[in-house]
């Protein structure tokens, strides 16, 4: 099975629904329309060597699940499917009888707690990740070693670049050798210390080299100065300006330029749907269901419009969590759904699909 096969066979549909923004109530004039569904495998591929688990489009704004892999995550508590069980009729685009045997209040349980919080919560870490790499500001061109290297001048720490620059000396004129017990520090000398025709490998290898190296020094020459790597502070350096320039490549450039006319110093997108699927999961503790539909649709967008600053948020974030917690104790949810409802229910849907009675 494939998304295309599934288009032309619709009569292995079993559900589908608008879902994103749109089921959400969350939707604005550049909202694309998302499409969720279930399907049933044909019998032929049921009974031969391969399982397709789910089909999607190409920007996989189309996702459809098979049967058994869609009562596998909702056994899971896994939000998207109890959201795709529960969409409002308004958003219902067709919906097969033998899935009424389905019923999401079946299956709520307390693992909500974690399923529903805890995407939350990476939402919030990425909102996080995504706040420290706005306010970062690095260049198209990577630092070299030259800017995390400093030597002793006068009693004082000084830049290397500044450094040889005073003293008008190239470093590739430059050697190293190592001092012993001084971790990244290094004994510096220049070619002009020594006889004619001695050189030295330069303190690093270009504009790319991660490292210092060193050079054979001949015996018995006091060095020029002292000078220290900052090699820790390089590499954390290193990693940051590859994964900013990562998230440049990937970013969604529309949104960003959305938070970015905000002042935002967060994703508000993100965040919007953190504190929707915190509410969603108090209200699975207080009213055992699943409400798609967001009548807080004003406060949400209100979220996404950058009307809070991104300590407000996370300040509230952290007290719906704990709020929740409380709530959950104290419901009388089931620790998790029933084990072998998921596997009745899919043995039925296959008997009476495949089989149907006359």
């Amino acid at each position: 099975m494939t998304f295309e096969s599934l288009q032309q066979q619709r009569e292995y549909l079993l559900l589908e629904c608008i879902s994103g923004s749109k089921a959400y109530n969350l939707q604005v004039p550049t909202s694309d329309t998302d499409i969720k569904g279930v399907f049933i495998l044909p019998p032929s591929e049921l009974y031969g060597m391969t399982y397709t688990p789910q089909v999607a489009n190409e920007s996989n704004d189309e996702v459809y699940f098979e049967i058994k892999r869609f009562l596998e995550l909702l056994e899971k508590n896994n939000p998207n499917i109890l959201e795709l069980l529960s969409t409002t009729d308004r958003n219902l685009l067709f919906r097969h009888p033998l899935m009424d045997l389905i019923q999401p209040g079946d299956f709520l349980s307390k693992l909500c707690l974690d399923t529903f919080a805890g995407y939350a919560k990476t939402q919030i870490k990425k909102a996080k990740g995504l706040n420290k790499k706005i306010n970062q500001s690095h260049g198209p061109e990577r630092k070299d070693v030259f800017e995390f290297c400093y030597v002793v001048a006068g009693g004082h720490s000084v830049p290397l670049r500044e450094w040889l620059h005073e003293k008008q000396l190239r470093h590739q004129d430059c050697g190293l050798a190592k001092l012993d017990h001084f971790r990244d520090v290094y004994a510096l000398y220049h070619t002009s210390q020594f006889e004619p025709g001695t050189f030295f490998r330069g303190i690093f290898s270009g504009p790319e080299a991660n490292d210092v190296q060193l050079s054979p020094i001949p015996k018995g020459v006091a060095p020029l100065t002292i000078m220290q790597f900052n090699k820790d502070g390089y590499t954390v350096y290193c990693k940051d300006f590859a994964a900013y320039w990562e998230w440049v490549a990937l970013r969604n450039e529309a949104r960003y330029e959305h938070n970015k006319e905000l002042g935002a110093d967060y994703d508000s997108k993100h965040m919007m749907h953190t504190f929707r699927l915190l509410t969603m999961a108090e209200e699975i503790a207080l009213y055992k269901e699943v409400r798609v539909y967001r009548h807080d649709r004003d406060f949400l967008l209100r979220i996404r419009n950058g009307a809070f600053t991104y300590d407000e948020l996370l300040e509230m974030a952290t007290q719906k969590l704990y709020d929740m917690e409380q709530l959950y104790a104290a419901s009388d949810l089931p620790d998790h759904p029933e084990p072998a409802l998921a596997d009745s229910l899919l043995i039925r849907i296959r008997e009476e699909f495949y089989v149907p009675k006359k």
